[in-house]
């Protein structure tokens, strides 16, 4: 979101959680900022992000992935959301100087299947394929849910229950850079590191739960894991 739709976003969840209309779930949780930085430290400038490749970058956990998407044209000015437990939500578009850019939580609702060092079942897929036939979405391999990555993470197909959650990023327009500020949707969190705590503990040296705060690092998703599943 621009700087200005920022600080209205805030005012508004502020109102939300004080008329307790709708639950955490659906309201947008801020974390602490983390500034997006590319492999030599610097800044990583919207204009900069390359279109359709999925990178990669921890938030707000320093084990918890989320892609960062460049669409190459305007996400949708708003979307209409629910989460599983059906609490409604409202997305409010991609940022940048198109609007095309946008981050979302890879875990996938469903299995919460997620990209590791060694191995990705999930990722984003311009194209399509026997199994991808719609194209230009973030395909999870497991069970084959689709998610809309133009439409706040919008499931278009298979078993997912609720869309992927959002990652809220401010853009400043001067400096043109990005920063992560939080999480909106139906956060699978404490589910996953439920599931995953031995495999977590081990990858993460018992820091899986550190928040991550002040610069994070985006890497490209084939730099970040071995290999890449597609279907």
């Amino acid at each position: 979101m621009q700087r200005r739709d920022f600080i209205k976003w805030c005012a508004l969840a502020g109102a939300a959680a004080g008329a307790g209309a709708v639950s955490a779930d659906a309201r947008p949780h801020f974390y602490a900022r983390a500034k997006l930085v590319a492999a030599d430290g610097r800044p990583l400038r919207a204009s900069r992000v390359p279109v359709n490749q999925n990178l990669i970058f921890q938030h707000p956990y320093a084990a918890t992935p989320c892609f960062l998407l460049n669409l190459g044209r305007p996400a949708a000015a708003a979307a209409q959301l629910k989460t599983v437990d059906d609490r409604a939500y409202e997305w409010r578009g991609g940022v940048g100087a198109q609007r095309s850019i946008v981050a979302y939580s890879a875990i996938c609702a469903h299995k919460l299947t997620y990209p590791t060092r060694d191995i990705s079942f999930i990722s984003f897929r311009a194209e399509t394929s026997a199994r991808n036939k719609l194209g230009n979405v973030i395909h999870c391999c497991s069970e084959h849910s689709q998610y809309d990555p133009a439409q706040g993470g919008r499931v278009l197909a298979g078993p997912a229950p609720q869309p992927l959650a959002a990652i809220l990023l401010e853009h400043d327009a001067a400096s043109d850079e990005l920063t992560a500020v939080g999480t909106l949707g139906g956060e699978m969190f404490e589910a996953f590191f439920d599931k995953y705590a031995f495999r977590l503990a081990l990858e993460n040296g018992g820091a899986a739960r550190r928040a991550v705060a002040g610069a994070v690092q985006v890497t490209a998703l084939e730099q970040y894991c071995k290999q890449q599943v597609k279907c």
